[in-house]
């Protein structure tokens, strides 16, 4: 009996310290889904050069295929973006908000992002709301690589 009990202390301590240790340890994949989720939070404050820290200094960027912006794919570094993609934005829409943003993880690490932009051009005054997918891929808690899926058609007539 007394090792039963002896047994039971101890399974119950190893319990306890894994459980313990898994909390306070998360995973770095969960990390990267809270580094992009302080990211599209920063972005929505306006607050560019907290987005752009995350960014590795060879950073390669790519808006989706027929996009407005992919016209400079791969962008690479953070400034290229800066000036390819998020000073456009800013400069041709009223505003450019992102919203409904649901975060998955890859098996492979990449945090997957899906959500709708909805926007209004300055010139045209047409509002778009349109699906978005976006891929990131993070090492060492720093952005790497980003990849736009998005609706593109609705985006373009929005701006003619």
């Amino acid at each position: 009996m007394k090792k039963i009990i002896v047994s039971l202390v101890v399974l119950l301590s190893l319990t306890v310290f894994n459980t313990s240790f898994a909390i306070n340890n998360k995973p770095a994949k969960e990390k990267n889904v809270e580094i992009v989720q302080n990211l599209y939070s920063a972005f929505a404050k306006g607050d560019v050069p907290a987005v752009l820290e995350k960014f590795h200094p060879k950073i390669e960027w790519n808006e989706a295929e027929n996009f407005p912006y992919a016209d400079g794919n791969p962008y690479i570094g953070p400034q290229a973006v800066l000036e390819g993609v998020f000073a456009r934005l800013g400069g041709e829409w009223e505003y450019w908000n992102l919203t409904e943003q649901i975060y998955y993880e890859a098996n492979s690490g990449e945090i997957i992002v899906t959500g709708r932009y909805k926007a209004k051009n300055k010139m045209t005054a047409k509002e778009i709301n349109v699906q978005f997918v976006h891929l990131w891929t993070l090492e060492d808690g720093i952005v790497t690589k980003f990849q736009q899926y998005a609706d593109t058609y609705q985006t373009v007539q929005a701006m003619k």
